[in-house]
C-alpha cells in the first residue's frame, strides 16, 4: 500500500470568483514507503500548490488525499495529525524561526504533540545532530546563525517531529555551492538512517538527479510523467519543451549519443559521466 495517494485531485484558487484559477487539474499518484522523490516543473505549474495538499494546509477542490490508506479528510478535526506525520519545509523556512533559542525552536513541533520532556529533548538533541547544529549552537538564538545553519535550524524543527514523509520545497534556494551540497548531503544522510519517505521540490535538475529515486514532472497543474529518475532525464527534448532542463552532463551524454559516440544517455553526474568517457576511450 502506498504511503501517500493522490486520486483525481484538482484544486481551485479563489473558486466562484472572477479571480478563480485552476492550480490542479485531475492529477492522481502513488508514493511508495522510503522513497526519494524529486517534483520538478516550470514556474506555476502546480508542484507549491500538491505539496501543501499532501500537507493537509489546503484541502482539495476535488479529489482525495490518501496517507497510508486513509482519506486526510475524513475526519478535518483531526487534520492536525496529519500534518505531524507529512512534514513540511517551506522555501526560506528560516524566516519562520521565532524561538528565543536554538534549542527552543526545534523543540516547538515536539512540544505541540503533547510529548514529555524527556522524549522532547531526545527528538531535538536528534535533529540538531542530523542537520549539523554543534550543542553550543542549542542555546544561543537563531537569529545569530549564519545563512546555511538558520535553514537548517528550521529544518532540524520539522524533523524533530519525526515524520514519516518529509516534504522539502526548494530547501537549498538562495545557499551558495558548498552550503547546497552540505545541506543535501545532511537530508541524504537522514533519509539513509531514518528509512522515511521524502518529497523534494527543486529547481536544481542537477540536485534532483544526485538523490532521487523517481521524479514526478509537474505541467500546467498536471501530472505530466512519474518515473525513475534516469527515464526522467533520457527525455531531455520532451522536457526542455516544458520549460525544464535535464542536468548539464546528461545533456552532453545525449549529444554524444546523437553524434554516434556509444555513451549511456542516462548519465546523471560529472562522475559518472568522466567514468563512462573513460570506458569508451579504453575501448577505441
Amino acid at each position: 500500500m502506498p504511503v501517500i495517494k493522490a486520486e483525481n485531485v484538482k484544486f481551485v484558487y479563489s473558486q466562484g470568483t472572477s479571480f478563480e484559477k485552476t492550480a490542479l487539474d485531475d492529477v492522481s499518484f502513488e508514493i511508495e514507503s522510503g522513497e526519494f522523490v524529486g517534483i520538478i516543473g516550470h514556474t506555476g505549474s502546480g508542484k507549491s500548490t500538491l505539496v501543501q495538499l499532501l500537507n493537509g494546509l489546503l484541502k482539495p477542490t476535488d479529489g482525495k488525499i490518501y496517507l497510508d490508506g486513509k482519506d486526510i479528510w475524513e475526519k478535518p478535526k483531526q487534520i492536525r495529525k496529519v500534518r505531524f506525520k507529512v512534514g513540511m519545509v517551506f522555501q526560506y523556512p528560516e524566516y519562520q524561526l521565532f524561538e528565543e533559542t536554538v534549542y527552543k525552536d526545534i523543540a516547538f513541533g515536539p512540544k505541540n504533540m503533547k510529548l514529555d520532556d524527556d522524549e522532547i529533548d531526545r527528538r531535538v538533541r536528534s535533529a540538531a545532530e542530523f542537520t549539523g547544529l554543534r550543542e553550543d549552537q542549542l542555546g544561543i538564538s537563531p537569529f545569530e546563525l549564519s545563512g546555511g545553519e538558520k535553514r537548517r535550524a528550521a529544518i532540524a524543527g520539522v524533523i524533530a517531529m519525526d515524520p514519516d514523509v518529509l516534504i522539502l520545497d526548494e530547501p537549498t534556494a538562495g545557499l551558495d555551492p558548498l552550503g547546497r551540497d552540505a545541506l543535501l548531503s545532511r537530508i541524504v544522510d537522514y533519509h539513509n538512517v531514518r528509512k522515511n519517505t521524502i518529497l523534494l521540490v527543486s529547481h536544481s535538475m542537477e540536485d534532483i538527479a544526485k538523490i532521487s529515486d523517481r521524479i514526478l514532472v509537474m505541467s500546467k497543474g498536471k501530472k505530466y510523467m512519474l518515473d525513475r529518475t534516469e527515464a526522467v532525464f533520457s527525455k531531455g527534448d520532451e522536457l526542455e519543451k516544458l520549460g525544464l532542463r535535464v542536468p548539464q552532463i546528461t545533456k552532453i551524454m545525449l549529444m554524444l549519443r546523437k553524434r554516434g559516440i556509444n555513451v549511456d544517455p542516462t548519465i546523471l553526474t560529472v562522475e559518472q559521466g568522466f567514468n563512462e568517457i573513460l570506458n569508451c576511450l579504453s575501448g577505441v
